[in-house]
C-alpha cells in the first residue's frame, strides 16, 4: 500500500505535494519522493524515510514547478532501500515519471516480455518500475515530438491490455502534463480535485480526498475503473474510459484499516462506514452474548476508535481511552518485519491502569492480522490490572493472502489461516474473542449512492477478483513474500553500494 498525489498547478507545487505526502504518511512510511518539471527539466528528490526526513529545505528548493508527483512508499516485497523509492523515471520516450500504489500479480512475466522483446532495462525488483515501462515502451510507438491526449489513452488502453492486477498510478509525461489511471475492479483508490484560482483552475489527484481537503481542493470524483484522465500543462482535463467492462469492487480493507476515516473513497465516508461496523459488531456481542459482563470498552489506537464508540453506545456500556499511543511510532501493521513490529508494541501503547484494574474489558481493534499486536496488547492490559480481557475484531479472519498491494503475502503469517476462532483466542490469550461477520462488514461499508455491490474480500474470503489468482501464484508469492525472505533482502540492500541520488 502507498500514496500518490500528482498536481497540475498555476504555481509552484513542491510546498502542497510535501504537504500532502504528510496527510498521505499513513499509506507509507518506508520512503518518499517528489519530482517537478518546469520548463522541460525534471527536479527530483526521493530516498528513505518519513516525508519529513527526505525533504529539507535545501532540498525543496530545488524541486522548481507548476506540475509535479508525489509518492510515499510502503513495501509489499520488503525491498525497503532507496533504489526503490519512488517516483521512478525512464527518460525515453519523453521523459515520464511514475508513482504506483498496488501490485501487478503478472509483473514477472511482464519484466520478462519488457526485456526479452521491447529491449526496456530493468533496474530494480519493483513492479512498479515494470508498469512504468510497459507505460513507456507503448508511448514509444507514438513517434511524435509532442504527443497528444488521444495518444497518451491509447498507450495507457495497451497497458489495460498488459497488465493485471490493482493499481492506482499518477505519472508526468515531462512538458506535456499528469497522467492518472486505476485499475478495470476500481481495488486502489484515486480522486480527483480541483481549485479555481486567480490565475486559472488547478487540478489534484490523489489517493485519498484528505489530501484535496488539506490543500483546499474540491473533491470532483474518484478516477472510475478502468479510466484515464490527462491534464495538461495549461490545465486542460480530459478523460477516457480505457476499459469497456468493468466490475468495480474497491478494496474493503481501505475502510477497515488504511485509509484515514476523513477520507471519502468512492463516495463512501471511512468515519461513517466504521462507525457502521461498529454497530454490527455490538449486535452480534449481542446475540452471542446477551448476558455479558463487560465493563468498559476500550479501543486500540487509532483505527479503531470509530467502532469502538459504536460499540459501547449499542452496548450501553462506558467508552474509555485506556491506551496512550506514542505518535513517534510508525504504523505497526505496515512495518517491515516481524522483528520490527514485534519490538514497536511496546514502544508505541502505554496503559492507564486506572482504566482497567479489576475490570472486564473488551478491547476493540480493526482487524487481526498476524496476532502479534493484538497478543502483546492483551498482556499489557493484564499487567494493568484488568480482570478479564475480551477481545473484539471490526474486521472477519484475516486467513488469505492479498495480493493486490497489502502485505499479507503468506498465510502461514496469518494467525487465523488454518485455526478456528477458538484456536486464535487460545494463541493471542483473550478470556473471549469475536469476530465481524464478512456479509455484515460489505453491509457497513456499502452506501446506497456509492453504486458499489460488491467489494475485493479476498483476505478474508480468498476470492480473488481478477480471476487469475491460482495456487501457484500464491504459493511463488510466498517465496518471494515471506518475513523471512525479506529480512534476507534487507540485509543484501545494506552490504549493496548506495544509489547515486539526485538531490
Amino acid at each position: 500500500m502507498c500514496g500518490i498525489v500528482g498536481i497540475v498547478g498555476v504555481e509552484a507545487v513542491n510546498q502542497r505535494i510535501y504537504d500532502a505526502l504528510t496527510v498521505l504518511q499513513h499509506r507509507g512510511q518506508d520512503a518518499a519522493g517528489i519530482m517537478t518539471c518546469e520548463n522541460g527539466a525534471l527536479y527530483m528528490r526521493k530516498d528513505s524515510g518519513l516525508v519529513r526526513d527526505v525533504f529539507q529545505q535545501k532540498h525543496m528548493l530545488k524541486l522548481q514547478g507548476n506540475v509535479g508527483i508525489g509518492h510515499v512508499r510502503y513495501p509489499t516485497a520488503g525491498c525497503d532501500n532507496a533504489l526503490e523509492a519512488q517516483p521512478f523515471y525512464v527518460n525515453s520516450p519523453y521523459g515520464i515519471c511514475l508513482g504506483h500504489n498496488g501490485n501487478l500479480t503478472n509483473a514477472r512475466e511482464l519484466a520478462e516480455v519488457l526485456v526479452r522483446e521491447d529491449r526496456r532495462h530493468l533496474n530494480t525488483r519493483s513492479d512498479s518500475e515494470v508498469l512504468l515501462n510497459v507505460l513507456a515502451s507503448e508511448m514509444q510507438r507514438v513517434g511524435t515530438p509532442r504527443v497528444t491526449p488521444a495518444d497518451i489513452f491509447a498507450a495507457v488502453n495497451a497497458v489495460y491490455r498488459r497488465c493485471r492486477g490493482g493499481y492506482a498510478v499518477v505519472a508526468m509525461v515531462i512538458g506535456h502534463g499528469i497522467l492518472g489511471f486505476r485499475d478495470p475492479n476500481g481495488i486502489r483508490p484515486l480522486v480527483i480535485g480541483s481549485r479555481e484560482t486567480p490565475k486559472g483552475v488547478e487540478w489534484m489527484l490523489a489517493s485519498e480526498s484528505v489530501a484535496l481537503d488539506m490543500l483546499g481542493f474540491k473533491l470532483v470524483r474518484d478516477v472510475a475503473p478502468g479510466e484515464a484522465v490527462f491534464i495538461d500543462e495549461r490545465g486542460r482535463f480530459y478523460a477516457h474510459a480505457c476499459v469497456a467492462a468493468v466490475r468495480h469492487t474497491p478494496c474493503i480493507f481501505e475502510f477497515v484499516y488504511f485509509a484515514r476515516p476523513d477520507s471519502i473513497i468512492d463516495n463512501i465516508s471511512v468515519y461513517k462506514a466504521r462507525l457502521r461496523m461498529g454497530e454490527h459488531l455490538a449486535e452480534k456481542i449481542k446475540r452471542e452474548r446477551p448476558d455479558h459482563d463487560i465493563d468498559v470498552v476500550i479501543p486500540i489506537p487509532d483505527t479503531s476508535r470509530t467502532s469502538a464508540v459504536q460499540v459501547a453506545q449499542r452496548l450501553g456500556v462506558k467508552y474509555r481511552e485506556g491506551f496512550i499511543k506514542n505518535r513517534y511510532i510508525g504504523r505497526t501493521f505496515i512495518m517491515p518485519g516481524q522483528a520490527e513490529r514485534k519490538k514497536s508494541v511496546r514502544s508505541k501503547l502505554n496503559a492507564i491502569d486506572l482504566e482497567f484494574r479489576g475490570k472486564n474489558v473488551l478491547l476493540v481493534d480493526d482487524s487481526i492480522v498476524r496476532g502479534t499486536t493484538s497478543a502483546q496488547i492483551i498482556e499489557i492490559a493484564r499487567e494493568a490490572g484488568a480482570r478479564k480481557v475480551y477481545f473484539a475484531s471490526a474486521a472477519p479472519p484475516v486467513r488469505y493472502p492479498n495480493v493486490y498491494g497489502i502485505d499479507m503475502p503468506n498465510a502461514d503469517e496469518l494467525v487465523a489461516a488454518g485455526h478456528t476462532d477458538e484456536e486464535v483466542r487460545q494463541i493471542i490469550g483473550a478470556d473471549w474473542l469475536i469476530y465481524q461477520d464478512l456479509p455484515e462488514l460489505e453491509h457497513a461499508v456499502r452506501h446506497d449512492n456509492a453504486n458499489i455491490q460488491q467489494f475485493d474480500t479476498s483476505c478474508f474470503s480468498g476470492e480473488y477478483v481478477t480471476g487469475d489468482i491460482t495456487p501457484e501464484y500464491l504459493a511463488r508469492l510466498q517465496g518471494e513474500r515471506s518475513d523471512s525472505v525479506k529480512q534476507q533482502r534487507r540485509d543484501a540492500a545494506g552490504r549493496a553500494v548506495k544509489p547515486v541520488r539526485a538531490v
